[in-house]
């Protein structure tokens, strides 16, 4: 199995990735620039956290545009596996592949601390190796991870499993106080309608470690190699 870390102008957790790959995983994994091509036959995609263009414009909208997209975009609609980590997620929103858009946090400012997260759908790709509501610490880094979509495509997210990781306290409830960002319903983390393209705001492979202040990452990256291993 083999996987590739999209890299743009101004990615900067593309190297977190990569590593996560390599060293946790043990796999093979390769940067693809945003001006290629080919995505070379790996099995899963990763578009790693950053600014990519410099969030210029709005998180994600030019990247979207960046020719790799269009591979990454026929290997999502064929089932391929693809994740992406908070600039990730603001690319999927804005090519397409996930439903939804990125609003500024409430408080206007940048948050960089460590959440809980409770994993509501355990039998994805990214989360098999996860039960139903467990609860997992995984760092954020961001200042646009406000979730919104309008209430009919929440409504549709929440009724078909597609909320898969939801901000919520170290008890596992989900009210405003345990919501970092003002993200509509909690919602940290959405899977399209096939469930092989997930998008989240946490960083997981921040979180491979307890040296960095939790191992739960190691979950979402031994679920992909698991899937990939049993296709």
């Amino acid at each position: 199995m083999k996987f590739a870390v999209i890299t743009f102008p101004g990615s900067n957790c593309d190297y977190d990735c990569y590593r996560a790959v390599k060293d946790h995983l043990k796999c093979p994994v390769e940067y693809i620039w945003h001006r290629e091509h080919s995505l070379n036959d790996c099995d899963c995609v990763i578009l790693p956290g950053g600014f990519s263009y410099g969030d210029y414009l709005r998180t994600g909208a030019i990247a979207r545009f960046s020719p790799i997209m269009r591979q990454v975009i026929d290997f999502a609609d064929k089932g391929g596996p693809v994740i992406g980590i908070c600039n990730g997620f603001q690319i999927l929103l804005e090519s397409g592949l996930l439903p939804g858009a990125m609003l500024v946090n409430r408080s206007l400012q940048f948050i960089c601390k460590t959440v809980h997260l409770k994993a509501e759908n355990n039998k994805l790709p990214f989360t098999n190796k996860l039960t139903k509501n467990q609860l997992i610490k995984v760092p954020i880094a961001h200042k646009e991870g406000n979730y919104y979509a309008d209430q009919k495509t929440v409504r549709e997210l929440e009724e078909n499993g597609r909320v898969v990781f939801r901000y919520c306290d170290s008890s596992g409830k989900a009210d405003d106080t345990a919501n970092p960002n003002g993200s509509v319903n909690n919602i940290a983390g959405i899977t399209n309608q096939q469930g092989n393209v997930l998008g989240m705001m946490p960083h997981p492979e921040r979180a491979l470690e307890q040296l960095l202040g939790s191992s739960d990452g190691v979950l979402i990256f031994d679920s992909i190699k698991n899937f990939l291993g049993a296709k």
